[in-house]
């Protein structure tokens, strides 16, 4: 596997469905000290995972990313483009019953590069101010 760029685009975002891929890219991630990233299908829905734990120790992220990132996972569930089980870290994150590969890609690039300091693509992704549905 060649290494993933930081932050991934979402082309680039590997695509975990089965055992031995989500293995590998995590694995992947582990080894490069990288934010794990990538989409699964379950069913016909899609899901987004990312893992900061992969990243080691050196990595952190700041609380106002934290903050952004789960405003932005509110404004996702109160639209509905994921499940209201979907979790916003602080180490973990997962965005369930995305509609479609392409979005789960959009969001996984977005939140991957929110993980590495940039909001932008993430404000694109989920647009909205913060304290509304």
């Amino acid at each position: 596997m060649q290494p993933l760029p930081a932050p991934c685009p979402a082309a680039q975002i590997p695509d975990a469905t089965t055992t031995d891929a989500f293995n590998a890219t995590y694995r992947q991630a582990t080894q490069q000290h990288a934010i794990f990233i990538a989409v699964e299908q379950q069913g016909g829905r899609w899901t987004v995972k990312a893992d900061t734990l992969t990243a080691g120790p050196r990595h952190t992220i700041a609380d106002t990313t934290y903050n952004a990132i789960r405003a932005a996972v509110i404004r996702l569930i109160h639209a509905r483009e994921i499940r209201s089980d979907s979790s916003a870290g602080p180490v973990y994150f997962v965005l369930y019953d995305v509609e479609d590969e392409q979005r789960a890609r959009e969001l996984g690039a977005a939140l991957h590069a929110a993980l590495y300091g940039d909001l932008e693509p993430l404000a694109h992704a989920a647009p909205g101010a913060p304290d509304q549905p």
